[in-house]
């Protein structure tokens, strides 16, 4: 709506909602398009003036409003000049400045796509935000990592979404990413995971309107059907996701299929690169070789394209998905985007029109605090990597490689990085790892108690057998529960005891970031702690994760402009 309450709300343009504030002497923001302050929060207004002496000047005449927020200059010949405001204006804001205020939370879908703010137009976005109760209230930004589940449906209804298909719908988890952020926020890894991949659902609740309601689990089913089916909203994808990997999800966002019309045609386009000709009738994509800047319908087809690239399977159109949201991510740190007003507000709109989230996340400060803090990653430490999967009995479906899949899922779950990152972090891993290297002890001589932090009942025991009877480590006992429960496992000892923490993490494939060394030498007969966490597996189990990820698996990177699907 246009500042004269004219037009459709979402057409209204809001580089034109400035007026004067007397409190302030200068222009502000008014996002309501009639032109009152009811869109605006009392959090989000700004603060009267404090008066510099007791005597107020008296309140100026309030000008026209000038187009585009600029100020009408005093004594401009042929206009009269109004009072002058006691207070300086404010400094005005570089274009740029300006843009990345659009921004807010635009990027968090994207996740890393750049870092943008909130300014004043929280009332009109939030009212476009979709949220579903999954049972979760996670603060919107945590310390360490964070996992994001980003899942596409193909469900049929809703505006923009009809001719695809089944008209009607529910749709089911058709594209599903699972975005790890590192605890530095250096480097992230985006799972996908097939839509045809053969898995067990486990029991979850849904709580629609309040209503709590317990949809009984499946095993040996298509993931896909984890959302929509039975009557599943996105708690039971969240559960089934957190059940395959061993991750934690902090937050999900949903999207439908309008949304990648809407966004990839606010960026102003997406390229994207074909190896050869594509005529899908089935996707309606038809593209020629080479690069193409895509929108609107086309994006939408590039997308759920498969017939006609690779094996013509979902694999195959998981390498397109990963080429267009590498593509689109680069796009929106672009300076053109970021620079332009209108690139911006398009994009906040399209994007929280285009969302469904958690709780936790369901305003747009909460989506703006997400994105400034995801935003820290730099893209060329962005990996896509499919889960990987073998060809299924039924030549209709997949399996999960368990083989590559653990420890690809391992070296997430302890944020090693499938990328190089920085210098830095380099170094400081490499003075880490310098602690496992050194002389071993014989395993005769190693002395350690063992804690049950893991929360497996038993644990500790089983891993002192383990290491009596496989390892010859007979000096090893059993202390029982630890105060507490760990997320990860923990190796004290001390100075004169460093060989023989060499020795069992040797054994125990203990990560160097596990072993603790304290300041002052031990007791000749004085044991090391063991406390096991919630990664331990199982005594004999390799508690450290790859350094790298197992070959062959599917993987783009997102700063790699060179992708051409084949």
């Amino acid at each position: 709506m246009d500042a004269q309450g004219h037009g459709q709300a979402d057409d209204f343009d809001p580089a034109d909602q400035w007026v004067f504030d007397p409190n302030t002497g200068s222009y502000e923001l008014r996002l309501n398009p009639a032109g009152d302050s009811a869109d605006i929060t009392p959090e989000d207004r700004p603060a009267p003036s404090r008066p510099r002496s007791r005597r107020r000047a008296p309140d100026p005449e309030p000008e026209p409003t000038p187009p585009r927020g600029r100020r009408r200059a005093a004594g401009k010949p042929g206009k009269p000049a109004g009072p002058t405001s006691r207070r300086k204006p404010k400094p005005k804001k570089s274009k740029a400045k300006k843009a990345l205020y659009w921004g807010s939370g635009t990027l968090a879908f994207l996740l890393v796509g750049g870092s943008v703010a909130a300014y004043l137009v929280y009332q009109h976005l939030n009212n476009n935000i979709k949220k579903v109760d999954v049972g979760e209230n996670n603060a919107a930004v945590s310390d360490g990592p964070m996992n994001i589940l980003v899942i596409g449906t193909d469900k049929r209804d809703g505006k923009g979404n009809e001719g695809y298909g089944d008209a009607g719908s529910v749709g089911h988890a058709d594209t599903t990413i699972l975005f790890h952020v590192s605890a530095d926020r250096t480097n992230a890894t985006a799972l996908s995971i097939p839509r045809d991949m053969i898995t067990d659902i486990p029991d979850c609740t849904t709580r629609a309107d309040g209503d709590k309601k317990f949809i009984q689990g499946e095993e040996g089913v298509r993931f896909n059907t984890s959302l929509g089916q039975e009557g599943r909203d996105p708690s039971c994808t969240w559960a089934t996701v957190e059940k395959l990997t061993g991750l934690n999800i902090n937050h999900f966002m949903m999207v439908d299929f309008n949304a990648v019309k809407t966004l990839s045609s606010a960026v102003g386009g997406v390229e994207v690169c074909l190896g050869k000709d594509i005529d899908d009738p089935k996707s309606h994509l038809k593209l020629s070789k080479g690069r193409h800047t895509i929108e609107g319908e086309d994006a939408l087809a590039f997308v759920r394209t498969r017939h006609s690239v690779g094996y013509e399977s979902d694999l195959d159109r998981i390498k397109l998905q990963q080429q267009f949201l590498s593509s689109m991510m680069r796009k929106m740190k672009s300076s053109g985007t970021l620079t332009s007003p209108s690139k911006m507000w398009d994009l906040a709109n399209s994007a929280t029109k285009a969302l469904t989230v958690d709780t936790g996340i369901g305003t747009v400060n909460k989506l703006k605090d997400l994105a400034l803090n995801l935003s820290k990653v730099d893209l060329k430490n962005v990996t896509f990597v499919t889960v990987p999967v073998v060809d299924n009995t039924d030549g209709a479906t997949v399996k999960l490689d368990e083989a590559k899949a653990e420890p690809l899922f391992a070296m997430v779950r302890q944020d090693v990085s499938l990328t190089e990152v920085k210098k830095k972090e380099k170094a400081d891993k490499a003075k880490q790892a310098a602690k496992l290297k050194g002389p071993k002890a014989d395993p005769a001589n190693v002395r350690v108690k063992v804690l049950n932090g893991s929360g497996r009942m038993g644990a500790a025991q089983e891993t002192v057998d383990w290491m009596q009877n496989s390892e010859g480590m007979l000096r090893s006992s059993n202390g029982g529960n630890a105060s507490a429960d760990l997320k990860k496992t923990t190796l004290e000892y001390a100075p004169n005891q460093a060989d023989q923490a060499r020795r069992l993490a040797d054994s125990m494939g203990l990560p160097a970031t596990a072993l603790k060394e304290g300041t002052e030498d031990a007791a000749p007969m004085a044991e090391m702690t063991l406390t096991l966490g919630a990664d331990f597996k199982g005594a004999g189990v390799p508690i450290a994760a790859p350094s790298k990820a197992p070959k062959d698996i599917q993987r783009v990177e997102a700063d790699d402009k060179s992708v051409c699907a084949k």
